[in-house]
């Protein structure tokens, strides 16, 4: 399937001003994240009158904050589960063909110190080629002791007295999560759709016993809307219950939060192009070591939260484990003093009877179709994300809510592939994830102005953010247009006031608009912050 011609997403004027339409919505999805972008792409693909609602920024929970890997599992291929497994490796090598600017293979060692870790890591990952079929990205191999130091040159020659005996090299996915979901938000522009961020429905509207719409505040403007669907979609992640709550107070909650921890360090802790994944930790947990955006990213924890932040915070316990562990693994030990930035996620992971650890938990997706007919869909990986959507929308079809229509994001490119013409970026840095939309970036003012050099961030990015990208906030730009508070949330803080000027300029905010965008995002930049 060809891409559909690039749109431009309207002011957010006009955008409110399409709300005001008495023509009903065939889909309200509500929820921005990987998810509902997913789900609100699919139903807009396949010619429906498509509205998704967020009541934050895109992505702004749970779906910027992965360990920026598009994986089949390699933990759950231990576990056994090859259905799984085999479905995320295809999802996998369809994103990659669909997003080529934001998705790219990424070489993982897996070092070996016991006597039988090689031959079994080995088998393993020939068995995850096989499975990944025509879509592989590249075939696994063992690496040699000096192979594998060559490889991931950071790794420690001894871990509990056992010496390095070699390795295997496999491939996975990368991709930046902030930015995919940009760019399937202006996908879903580009098919006829509709997003606005910053939009939090307060409500959920009956007739005759059917949910048919939502009511909706604009948080910016403080108006209210009623909007009415013919399918309404809850794709809330971890706070799909709230939502269907709006419906049945005592729906029973279908989610077991969990909270992961990723720490940020300095490029020289992984200095190669490979990532290190340590299957299996001293508590069970998968380590990854990821270079990614000219740094280093560790992680991850796997620990229940029984609350919802929108911004949660990273405890010193879950801190501490990840710099002891890795520390552990790497020749040199990471201090608190070398993390330039921490951040935390939620994952909503569906219940499982009796179950109570959530890192035995199910991260396979759920959909489920209330007795007023709102579908509910929570779980899943953003690599799973388009298969899903193509769930969700399948069901809406069974049950009658909407004529049929086949599904077409299989084969649909995202906006801004094919990419960059050759020679323009290179995959996996800043630049690259525009695509198709480098030049449009490249020619507008401030582009050889540059506010972070870590993140790659220029005063054009900041207005490319604005025009194009629905961006509404300091913290819209330097934590998801681009991803300075993820990599060094002190460069972050620093070039706040002037990204807070240009978006002024671009938005026709005053002196006092900036000092408020700045002070929220001061605030929330202390969380990514480690205390001494």
């Amino acid at each position: 399937m060809t891409a559909p011609r690039a749109i431009t997403p309207p002011s957010r004027e006009r955008l409110l001003g399409q709300l005001d339409s008495a023509q009903p919505w065939d889909v309200i999805v509500i929820g921005g994240g990987a998810t509902g972008l997913g789900t609100a792409v699919d139903a807009a693909a396949r010619g429906y009158r498509t509205l998704l609602v967020e009541a934050a920024d895109f992505a702004k929970g749970t779906s910027s904050r992965a360990t920026k890997l598009v994986h089949g599992g390699v933990r759950y291929l231990a576990q056994g589960n090859i259905s799984l497994v085999r479905e995320a490796l295809h999802e996998r090598g369809l994103l990659g063909r669909n997003a080529p600017h934001v998705v790219w293979p990424l070489g993982f060692v897996v070092p070996a110190y016991g006597l039988l870790d090689q031959p079994f890591y080995g088998i393993g990952l020939k068995m995850y080629d096989l499975l990944a079929g025509k879509l592989n990205l590249r075939g696994s191999r063992l690496l040699s002791r000096s192979q594998t130091l060559a490889d991931a040159p950071t790794l420690a020659p001894r871990v509990n007295g056992h010496g390095l005996r070699g390795g295997v090299l496999y491939y996975d996915g990368q991709f930046d999560d902030a930015r995919l979901a940009t760019s399937l938000m202006r996908t879903l522009f580009d098919l006829g759709g509709v997003a606005v961020n910053y939009m939090g429905v307060t409500g959920l509207n009956q007739s005759n016993g059917r949910i048919d719409g939502v009511t909706a505040r604009d948080i910016l403007s403080d108006t209210s809307f009623v909007l009415r669907a013919k399918c309404v979609i809850n794709a809330t992640g971890v706070w799909v219950d709230e939502v269907r709550r709006m419906e049945d107070r005592a729906a029973p909650g279908m989610v077991a939060p969990s909270q992961g921890v990723h720490l940020t360090l300095p490029r020289d802790f992984l200095p190669g192009d490979n990532a290190i994944l340590i299957p299996k930790t001293d508590d069970g947990r998968v380590l990854f070591v990821v270079p990614w955006n000219g740094h280093t990213i560790v992680g991850t924890t796997d620990v229940p939260r029984p609350d919802l932040p929108l911004e949660p915070d990273a405890s010193r316990q879950d801190v501490d484990f990840i710099l002891a562990t890795a520390g552990r693994y790497l020749s040199r030990k990471p201090t608190r003093a070398d993390v330039t930035s921490v951040w935390s996620g939620l994952r909503p992971l569906v219940k499982a009877t009796g179950v109570g650890a959530t890192k035995s938990l199910s991260r396979e997706h759920t959909i489920l179709v209330s007795p007023g007919g709102m579908i509910t869909v929570t779980g899943g990986k953003w690599t799973t994300y388009r298969r899903m959507a193509q769930d969700v929308m399948d069901l809406a079809t069974r049950e009658q809510l909407l004529p049929y229509a086949p599904c077409r994001t299989q084969d649909l490119p995202l906006h801004g592939a094919p990419g960059a013409p050759a020679g323009m970026a290179r995959p996996g840095t800043p630049d690259a994830y525009y695509g198709s939309d480098l030049p449009q970036l490249r020619a507008l003012p401030g582009a050889d102005h540059m506010l972070v050099p870590s993140s790659g961030l220029s005063e054009a990015h900041v207005r490319f953010a604005a025009r194009f990208e629905l961006a509404r906030s300091v913290e819209d730009v330097l934590a998801r247009r681009n991803r300075a508070l993820f990599l060094d949330s002190a460069a972050a803080l620093r070039a706040a006031p002037d990204v807070a000027r240009i978006l002024a300029e671009e938005l026709n905010h005053d002196a006092a608009w900036q000092r408020r965008t700045v002070a929220d995002f001061e605030r929330t930049a202390l969380q990514y912050q480690l205390a001494a």
